[in-house]
C-alpha cells in the first residue's frame, strides 16, 4: 500500500511539474473555457445554456486524450516498463495510475469551471449536483480508459497523436458542446452517439441541468461506465512491456470493442 501511495503521489506531482501535462490538465482547458465564455457567449447567447457541462466535457477530453497516451508510449519505447516488470510492478498498476491522477486533476479543474461559469458569465448552474458529479466521473473514467488504450496500442508517439486527434476533433464538433445534438442530421447523430462526449452531454442535459435529453440519459450514464470498464480491460489485455517485443496478446483492432455499449444503446434506442 505504501508503494502504491508513493507511486500515486509521484504521478500526481508530475502532472503539475511537467510543463506538457500542466498545459493539458489545467492551462489549456481553463484558458479555452475563459475564451469561449468571453467570445462565444457574445456571438451565440444560447451557448451559455450548456456552457458549464460543455466546458467540463472539453476539460476531460483535453486532459485525457492529449495527456495520457504519449507518456505510456514513451515509457514502453524507452524501456521504463521493462524495469518496472523486473521490480515486480504489475501492468494494472502502470495503467491505473495515470487514470487515477488524471481524474483527480480533472476534479479540480471541473470544480473551477463549475464555480466560475455562473459567477463570471452568468451561465446556469447544475440543478442536480449529484447527477452532475456522477456524469462527470463516468465521462472521466471512460475517457481515461480510452486514452490508456490508445497508449497501449499505438506503436509510436506519432501514431498516438493521430489516434487521439481522430477522437478529439469529432468529439468537439459532434459532441453537443458547440451546438445542440438535435441539429445534427439523423445519420450523423447516430455516429455522434458513438462518442462519449455526446453521451455525457445528453446525460448532463437530461439529469443535471434541468434540460431535455435527446435519448435515454440513464442509458448514457450506463454506457459510459460500461465502455470505461471495457476500455481498461482491453488495455490490460493488450498491454506490451517492451516495444521491441514483436509478440503481443491479441490484435490492436480489438480495441474497438470499447464501442460496444454505445452500439447497443443505438440499437435499443
Amino acid at each position: 500500500m505504501s508503494a502504491f501511495i508513493y507511486h500515486f503521489s509521484f504521478e500526481f506531482r508530475t502532472g503539475i511539474r511537467n510543463k506538457t501535462l500542466l498545459m493539458m490538465n489545467y492551462l489549456f482547458p481553463i484558458g479555452f473555457f475563459l475564451m469561449m465564455g468571453f467570445v462565444m457567449a457574445g456571438i451565440n447567447p444560447a451557448f451559455l445554456e450548456t456552457m458549464t457541462p460543455g466546458m467540463a466535457v472539453f476539460a476531460v477530453l483535453a486532459a485525457t486524450l492529449l495527456g495520457i497516451p504519449d507518456p505510456l508510449v514513451n515509457g514502453r519505447e524507452n524501456g521504463i516498463f521493462r524495469s518496472y516488470k523486473i521490480n515486480g510492478i504489475s501492468s494494472i498498476s502502470i495503467l491505473i495510475m495515470p487514470v487515477l491522477t488524471t481524474i483527480l486533476h480533472l476534479t479540480i479543474v471541473t470544480a473551477i469551471i463549475s464555480i466560475l461559469s455562473p459567477l463570471i458569465f452568468d451561465a446556469p448552474a447544475p440543478t442536480n449536483w449529484f447527477s452532475y458529479v456522477l456524469i462527470f466521473l463516468a465521462l472521466a473514467f471512460v475517457m481515461a480508459g480510452i486514452s490508456v488504450l490508445i497508449g497501449v496500442i499505438a506503436p509510436n508517439s506519432r501514431v498516438t497523436v493521430l489516434y487521439s486527434q481522430l477522437f478529439f476533433i469529432p468529439s468537439i464538433l459532434l459532441g453537443g458542446m458547440m451546438f445542440p445534438y438535435n441539429l445534427l442530421p439523423d445519420g450523423v447523430g447516430k455516429v455522434a452517439q458513438l462518442l462519449p462526449a455526446t453521451q455525457a452531454m445528453n446525460a448532463f442535459n437530461g439529469l443535471a441541468m434541468g434540460g431535455t435529453a435527446d435519448f435515454n440519459p440513464w442509458g448514457s450514464v450506463a454506457a459510459l461506465f460500461a465502455s470505461g470498464v471495457l476500455a481498461f480491460a482491453l488495455a490490460v489485455y493488450l498491454f506490451s512491456w517492451d516495444s521491441r517485443n514483436t509478440e503481443r496478446r491479441g490484435h490492436p483492432l480489438m480495441a474497438l470493442l470499447f464501442l460496444l455499449p454505445f452500439v447497443v444503446g443505438i440499437l435499443l434506442g
